[in-house]
């Protein structure tokens, strides 16, 4: 028997509604499908599988039945120059909810620059921020995944799910866990603290800071101590030839996997 998906009662009480599905292509696809509509935003789509999911840079993610699947629509939450930020909202929105589901917490969690969520440094959840515009309106769709009873195989990064360390673990709680957890969040990016406090919070939490790291962004790898990131949320590298800042770019700990593609 399947059991019933719902928002946390923070969630709800804030005015966040779900849509579920058994089985989508996407569901950052389906929340695109929704604004089309006109849908007026704060909207969680949350699917059982997805046959089409996809992650950065248009990798595909696989979706087999037993994780979390969801993204959340916003519709003119903010100006598009500032929505960059909400990947850090999401990033700690993200560790709440495994802190709450699986009961560890820092040095075990870690937030692993610019969107991924770590368990003993595996990869055990990831997002996709991604904005559209048009007919007036700015919308942003953040597409999460949590690995709770599988994950990826033969990824060039280790990679784990909650219930190896939470046997307790289920999709109906983190999912109640997450939306609470982002609305709260949320709710303090846009207060007077606005991305300061995010920003600290987030680097509280930062896997391999002031450790030896390498940043792949388009144009190649870049090696040095991962010093934070800056107001805007742009990584911050102290190289051999002095700082550096990176907008985009994959994060591997030490020298990246020699058969690593270039992002």
């Amino acid at each position: 028997m399947t059991t019933r998906l719902m928002l946390g009662e923070a969630a709800r009480a804030a005015g966040y509604r779900l849509v579920v599905r058994e089985e989508v292509g996407s569901t950052m696809e389906e929340a695109r499908r929704a604004l089309q509509q006109g849908e007026p935003g704060q909207l969680w789509i949350v699917a059982r599988s997805q046959n089409a999911g996809r992650g950065r840079h248009g990798r595909q993610w696989t979706s087999p039945p037993g994780n979390l699947y969801a993204s959340l629509l916003l519709v003119d939450p903010c100006e598009p120059v500032r929505a960059p930020q909400l990947g850090f909202v999401a990033g700690l929105a993200l560790h709440d909810a495994a802190a709450k589901v699986t009961g560890l917490n820092d040095p075990r969690l870690g937030l692993k620059w610019p969107n991924d969520l770590l368990i003993d440094g595996a990869k055990c959840s990831g997002l996709l921020l991604e904005g559209e515009s048009g007919a007036g309106r700015f919308a942003v769709v953040a597409g999460l995944g949590i690995n709770i009873a599988s994950c990826a195989q033969g990824t060039p990064y280790p990679a784990s799910f909650l219930k190896a360390h939470a046997p307790q673990a289920t999709i109906e709680a983190a999912l109640a866990a997450l939306s609470d957890a982002w609305a709260a969040r949320f709710a303090t990016w846009q207060s007077g603290g606005g991305f300061a406090a995010i920003r600290q919070a987030w680097l509280e939490r930062a896997a391999f800071l002031g450790q030896t790291i390498t940043i792949r962004p388009a144009e190649g790898a870049v090696t040095g101590v991962f010093s934070g990131i800056d107001a805007t949320g742009r990584l911050l590298l102290e190289t051999a030839a002095g700082p550096r800042q990176f907008d985009a770019g994959d994060l591997f700990f030490g020298q990246p996997p020699l058969d690593e593609p270039r992002a």
